[in-house]
């Protein structure tokens, strides 16, 4: 059933000497005795799938340096976007398998093979480990004639197309969910994509978009500020800012959406499964450090991102029980996608509805770690 990491795309890049190239931002930390256990002997590279500045590299480049404070580790964080996490994926896994090159990702990864950008299966070929969860968003610049949601909803019915939206990639995360709301408000938008969260929320900042989509996390300093205005989020609740502001839930706007809420983002420090097995452990140790610490609790909390630990089989289940969803929801708007789309038979997937029953599926090993 598992179709195993190609080794011909270990020639995908020029080799794991580009890694440390201009523009990687590298957390160095006094070292503690490297020698004790072998691992690391040098720098540690995370490369992070999505643009700078976004959910997906907020929370990496945190977990990084917090792991690199906990272990006395040093870790450079790279940054290659493109084909919803695709690119930085093929970059990881051209790379040889001994822990010095890891993967920096956001929804377990389940879009790349969904879209055809791959054809591994990311829980079984991967390790995934969550620190969070982030909820969507949609927001209008100041100036924008959309007061509200429902001025959007009667505009995109007046002229079905017409209203646009940013989204971090086609195929990715946003898009999903900005497909999902659309589907409940009985609407049809035009989905613009963007190489990531920061530049789709820039696109609606500066107007080449109606309406930005992102996650909260992506709008909120901008929301604060008065530079953007939210429209909905996708908390089972209102949230309330600290001025009174209001991110008004979509349950509030559309009752039939409150099954799904909340709903959003997740956030994955990924490793290779053919990882050396006490590599494995110590970097799933370093991860729990990371996302356990302090800091990292604070950083959630003040960007609403809701902690959210999983390791082990716990995430792998959760890994394929989001990719069975989004295998579903992609053929059912296959044409809104603009690609084409794997089925969920193509992928040995079952529907959303018999998941429980899948789980494990034949074949399935969790992964080493305590």
């Amino acid at each position: 059933m598992t179709k195993k990491l190609d080794t011909s795309r270990r020639r995908f890049m020029a080799g794991t000497a580009a890694i440390a190239a201009t523009g990687a931002m590298q957390i160095t930390i006094p070292a503690t005795s490297f020698a004790q256990a072998g691992y690391p002997a040098r720098p540690i590279t995370l490369v992070v799938m999505y643009s700078a500045g976004g959910g997906t590299d907020t929370i990496m480049r945190k977990l990084a340096e917090e792991m690199a404070k906990a272990q006395g580790w040093k870790i450079n964080v790279i940054n290659k976007p493109g084909a919803v996490g695709g690119v930085a994926t093929q970059f990881v896994s051209a790379a040889k398998s001994d822990g010095y090159t890891l993967l920096g990702g956001a929804n377990y990864n389940r879009f790349v093979r969904v879209l055809g950008h791959a054809e591994f299966v990311p829980w079984e070929d991967w390790v995934p480990m969550k620190a969070a969860n982030a909820l969507a968003s949609w927001s209008v610049r100041k100036d924008s004639p959309f007061q509200n949601f429902d001025d959007v909803i009667k505009a995109a019915k007046e002229k079905p197309g017409s209203v646009t939206i940013s989204t971090s990639g086609t195929g990715g995360v946003w898009h999903e969910l900005a497909l999902i709301v659309a589907n409940l408000a009985g609407v049809e938008l035009k989905y613009v994509p963007y190489k990531g969260g920061k530049p789709a929320t820039l696109a609606g900042l500066q107007g080449e978009t109606d309406i930005a989509g992102g996650g909260v996390h992506e709008h909120i300093e901008l929301i604060r500020a008065g530079e953007l205005r939210n429209l909905c989020q996708t908390s089972a609740d209102d949230i309330v800012l600290d001025d009174g502001t209001t991110l008004p839930s979509i349950a509030t706007i559309l009752p039939e959406s409150r099954k799904i809420l909340p709903v959003g983002a997740t956030y994955n420090f990924m490793v290779r499964r053919d990882l050396p097995p006490e590599v494995m452990q110590m970097l799933a140790d370093g991860f729990r450090s990371a996302a356990g610490s302090d800091e990292f609790k604070a950083l959630m909390k003040s960007k609403f991102f809701q902690l959210d630990i999983k390791v082990g089989e716990e995430a792998d289940r959760e890994g394929a029980l989001m990719e069975t969803v989004t295998v579903d929801i992609f053929n059912r708007f296959q044409e809104q996608i603009g690609a084409e789309v794997k089925t969920a038979e193509e992928l040995g997937l079952p529907s959303p509805e018999n998941f429980d029953s899948w789980w494990p599926p034949e074949g399935y090993k969790p992964p080493p770690i305590t």
